[in-house]
Order: structure tokens, then sequence, then C-alpha cells
């Protein structure tokens, strides 16, 4: 869609297509002129592939342990452009697994070491963005996650009682009866819910636009419009290497913070596989239907489906709500989705008129999409090797927003030997096996999205629970 009259001024100098990516870059204050590209080969301490939240978190926590690192972040578009700017603007207390899945792999008290330092990140988000002046809209309203039928119900509560047993209490996450749950958020057809108190509602691009400022003024040098081709690890002089369409760096050591755009890094086509998830969003609606609606403190909000939907009330008084369900491009391709018109799209405007009835003819001004990166274990993982330089973190399957700023500050530790309750919790140095060749990518992820919709299509055909969401862990091995 094109810009609406109630955004920011848009600087003359900058690229229009950079703000047209999604109502958060339409509505995001300050100029989206490209800054300097990398203008040839030069030296770094740590060089930072990727200008979103997992490397300019990374920056940001490297330049504050120590100033003198010289941290060099290359970008192939600009700051934000990709899934970090355009994302439903959850800091999410809840990882791509369960914490049971954590427990399984690691055991209880690291699971519960592992949810605590995302919990913690989440709050940080907002001390940080405080600290450094960095207006994101932060608003720690929870997330409710609606029963809207009997089988929804069910399975939300199971949830429930399985992270009370692992040790999460009440103040974590709780049941709330239809009640409690309809004034959190009045959608239709609601029996319940699970609320969780740890996650944030954000203007995701104000916060990564303002990182990206905040790690220049603390000496970071950010390039952008540099086209990263390949990282290269250590050789006998010591460095890594990271190679670009304007020059090479050479770096103590390299981070990979590129998540669904991995697959564009040379020998990396299979260690990440890019999906993708749409939005919309309304126009600002008028008081007395978020009267109806509620979201007052701005929860986030999505209901008990298998196919996820999630949205949030912005701060300027719109519903922005998006949905998985595209399809996953043979080859790991990745396609634009600015300005689309996606039959996603069209689905995800049906739910919002079909939840909230009261919005009535409220126009949709903004449709988009971006990719997120699903590891082949559905686990995001960071690390550092120290023998090659290359560190890296990903894999978040759109849980990256909090994820990743606790991503960025367990890189830097690892980074600087900083000592600290991160730099050894279960997914540090985790590795994913590689997603299989073509064809059988394409088959085994196009099967699970369409396993998915069809057993949330036979949980309300039936009103019973399927079996289908267990081929579905079968296949994809989430397990």
């Amino acid at each position: 869609m094109h810009p609406q009259p109630d955004g920011p001024p848009v600087d003359a100098s900058e690229d229009p297509r950079y703000r047209m990516v999604s109502l958060w870059h339409d509505t995001v204050p300050g100029s989206f002129a490209p800054r300097t590209a990398l203008p040839g080969d030069r030296d770094a301490d740590v060089a930072i592939v990727g200008a979103g939240y997992t490397g300019l978190w990374t920056a940001y926590h490297l330049l504050r342990l120590d100033p003198r690192i010289r941290v060099v972040v290359l970008e192939r578009k600009v700051a934000g452009y990709g899934a970090s700017g355009r994302n439903g603007g959850w800091a999410l207390g809840e990882y791509s697994i369960s914490p049971m899945d954590w427990a399984a792999r690691a055991g209880t008290g690291a699971a519960l070491r592992q949810m605590r330092a995302l919990y913690e990140a989440i709050d940080d988000i907002g001390r940080v963005a405080d600290a450094e002046g960095i207006d994101a809209h932060y608003a720690k309203g929870g997330w409710i996650d609606l029963a809207r039928s009997s089988v929804q119900a069910d399975r939300i509560s199971a949830g429930v009682r399985a992270r009370h047993d692992l040790g999460l209490s009440a103040d974590d996450v709780r049941w709330v009866g239809a009640d409690e749950a309809r004034r959190f958020c009045n959608a239709t057809d609601v029996v319940g819910g699970w609320f969780n108190a740890h996650v944030a509602a954000i203007h995701p691009c104000r916060l990564v636009r303002g990182l990206a400022e905040t790690v220049e003024r603390l000496g970071g040098t950010i390039h952008e419009e540099t086209a990263v081709r390949a990282i290269q690890p250590a050789d006998g002089s010591g460095s890594a290497r990271v190679v670009t369409d304007r020059g090479t760096v050479r770096a103590g050591v390299v981070v990979r913070a590129t998540e669904g755009y991995t697959r564009d890094l040379a020998g990396h086509r299979r260690t990440i596989a890019p999906v993708y998830s749409m939005m919309v969003a309304t126009e600002p609606l008028p008081a007395n239907v978020w009267e109806e609606i509620g979201l007052t403190d701005r929860p986030t909000f999505g209901d008990g489906r298998n196919l996820i939907i999630y949205g949030q009330r912005t701060a300027d008084g719109r519903l922005a709500v998006g949905g998985r369900g595209a399809p996953y491009r043979f080859g790991s391709k990745v396609v634009s989705t600015t300005g689309t018109h996606h039959p996603i799209h069209d689905a995800v405007e049906a739910t919002v008129r079909q939840m909230f009835p009261m919005v009535g003819d409220a126009a949709i001004t903004h449709r988009w999409g971006g990719v997120l990166g699903l590891s082949r274990d559905w686990t995001p993982s960071v690390g550092l090797d120290r023998a090659t330089g290359m560190a890296w973190g990903g894999g978040y399957v759109g849980d990256g927003v909090a994820t990743a700023k606790l991503a960025g500050q367990t890189i830097a530790e690892l980074v600087t030997g900083t000592a600290s309750d991160r730099t050894d919790l279960p997914w540090v140095d985790h590795v994913a096996r590689k997603w299989e060749p073509e064809p059988f990518r394409w088959i085994g992820i196009n099967a699970g999205l369409r396993l998915a919709a069809s057993a949330d299509r036979a949980e309300a055909r039936t009103g019973r629970p399927t079996r289908r969401i267990d081929w579905l862990n079968r296949l994809l091995r989430r397990s």
C-alpha cells in the first residue's frame, strides 16, 4: 500500500522503496536514506553480517562491554529492512520449541534457566530503549492466547499445566476463564485462554532503527547497500573474512545474523529455510470500537488454532494482525512481499473481521509480509567457534524479537569472554542438521503447512482434536 497521510514526512534523499515495505516502515520517524556502502577492503575486530535485531543487539552489547572493539555491520539493504522491521511487534516469552522440549533435551533446571533468560531479555528491551532514548512504543501488556473452541481450550490448558509441572508459576503463565479472557480481548467465540505475562508489544521498526543509531553513536560502523556473498573461516593469518560486492572485511570474529536470508550466503542454502508470514493493518479505530475490543494495556493476542495468527493494538490505535500459511518457495527462493496482494492477506483480513465484527467496514490500509528462518529441528541457537572465528545466532521460526535480544547479548559475551548466566544455556553451540536437498525440502515444508491448515478445518468441522498435528510433528521432527 502507499504511505498514509498520517505517516512521517519523507526525506527527499531516501529511497521510497524502503518506506513502503510495511506499516512499521511507513510510520517510523527519520530517514531511510542508505548509509554509506563499504568503500573497499578493511579490517575489523568483529564483522557482523545483517543489520537486524541479532546483528544490532550483538553490536550494541559488544560496544557496551568494550568500547574499543572495532565493530563493522554489513547490510544488503538498510537496517531493519527484513524481518526485524516488519514483524508482528511481539517481544514474546516463548521460543519456537516449548519449555518442555528444552527440558527433554537438557533437563528441567536448564530449561527453566533458558526461559528465565528470555523473560529477562524482554524486560531489558524496555530498559535499553528507555536508557538510549529509543521510542519503540514498548508496552509490556502480556499475551492472551484465546481458546475459541473446546478443542483449543483443551490444548491450551494442557500446555499451561505442563508449564506449571515444569516449574513455571501462575505469575508466568495461567489459564483464564471466558469472562476474564474477553476482558483482555473481546473476540468472538471465546471460551477461555492462556495469559502469558512475559510479552511486550513494540513498534518493531522504531526499535531496529533506533538500535542502528545507537550502535553508531557508540562507535560502531554500519555499511548499507552492501551485499555479502560469502563468509570464510579464519586461515593461517588468524582472520576470518566477509566477501561482499564492495570489498572484503577481515576480522577476528564474523557473526552470521542473517536468519531467513541465510540462503544467500555461499554454502548455506540448506542451513535455514525461509518461510513467509503475512500481515495486515487497519486504519486507526475510534475510541468506541476499542471500548468493545479491549486490549486496553496493549496485550498481544492470538488464538489456539494450529496455523498461527498473531496481533496487537498499535500505539496509534490500529489492529495489526498476521498469519502463516504462504507456501515455501522451491530452492529456498526469497521473493518480495512488499506491496503484494496475497491470498493469505485476504485470509488474515477475513480473520480480523470474523474475530472483531465491531471493526465494521474499517479500511485495511497496509498489507505486507516477510520471511522468517526455520531451522531443521525448529530450535533457535547461538554459538561461537573460536578456531574458525565463526559466530551465529538464528533459527527463531518467527519468535525472534526477544530471542534475538538474548542472542545478541550472548554472542557479545562469548566473543569478549565475559562470564554470565547466558553463555552456558542449552541453546549455546547447538547446531541443527541441514535441510534436505530439493525437491524433498519443498515437499516436506509445504506438506507441513497444509497439514496445519487441514487440522484447523477438521477441528472446526468435527469439534474434536485431530491426529494431523502429531503427523506434522513427526514430519518435521519438531520434538
